[in-house]
């Protein structure tokens, strides 16, 4: 059986992802810089079929050649970026399927050249009446999207907003594709590379299943699905 490698900063922030894979019928490795900073790559991914980059803190600006912005309010985890980078690396040279979410949405994009706006104000979660309430807003998924047969549709869909910094088509790497944006701002809420079979980012957090469609789930699933067709073909 293939496994899904999950990256993340820490073991709570890693919960919903794994609940979702392992819903989706995936065994599951979770990668930690704390853990595994230290370890090769292929033993990381022994086994691996598929790769899920999750969203966390913000990405080191001098990976994008830019100096951080001291009002953005980063958090800032170096070792996280280097641990994500490898892997990636490791991932897109074999063509293996990658899910790429938030935070790993915005790490896709910057490992292809593109890079960050640092700060966006609106777009994060708001305290209301003493708790913690995950932003929303619709966006719009491209027919032509690799995304939209996965999730079973294209269109507008109203979506959770948990992020303070993304993109726009002038940070976009040239080499990746817009597939979604949002509607009212035009930021873009989802990335593919058309240079690989299965590489797909969505800048929303589908792991929230009660914050997004239900048929979001499908994007699980699919990665799923691939990465045991990958760890088939891979071992022909």
């Amino acid at each position: 059986m293939a496994v899904v490698v999950i990256t993340s900063s820490g073991t709570k922030n890693a919960r919903r992802y794994v609940e979702v894979m392992e819903s989706a019928g995936a065994d599951v490795r979770v990668l930690l810089p704390d853990a595994h900073a230290d370890v090769a790559t292929e033993e990381l991914m022994r086994d691996a079929g598929g790769l899920l980059l999750s969203g966390g803190p913000d990405v080191d600006p001098a990976l994008y050649g830019e100096e951080p912005d001291t009002e953005a309010g980063l958090t800032l985890n170096r070792p996280l970026d280097d641990l994500e980078l490898r892997v990636l690396e490791y991932a897109l040279e074999r063509d293996m399927p990658v899910l790429a979410i938030c935070r790993g949405m915005q790490l896709l994009n910057v490992f292809f050249g593109g890079t960050l706006m640092q700060d966006l104000p609106g777009h994060r979660s708001e305290k209301i009446d003493g708790k913690w309430e995950s932003g929303s807003h619709t966006i719009y998924i491209a027919p032509g999207a690799k995304a939209a047969p996965i999730i079973g549709m294209a269109g507008f869909f109203k979506v959770n907003s948990l992020h303070h910094q993304g993109l726009k088509e002038a940070q976009r790497a040239p080499r990746l594709m817009t597939t979604a944006y949002e509607v009212e701002d035009g930021l873009i809420e989802g990335l593919e590379s058309p240079e690989h079979s299965w590489v797909i980012a969505l800048q929303c957090h589908p792991e929230r299943q009660d914050e997004v469609p239900k048929i979001f789930g499908n994007l699980f699933l699919g990665l799923h699905e691939r990465a045991e067709t990958f760890i088939s073909e891979f071992s022909a």
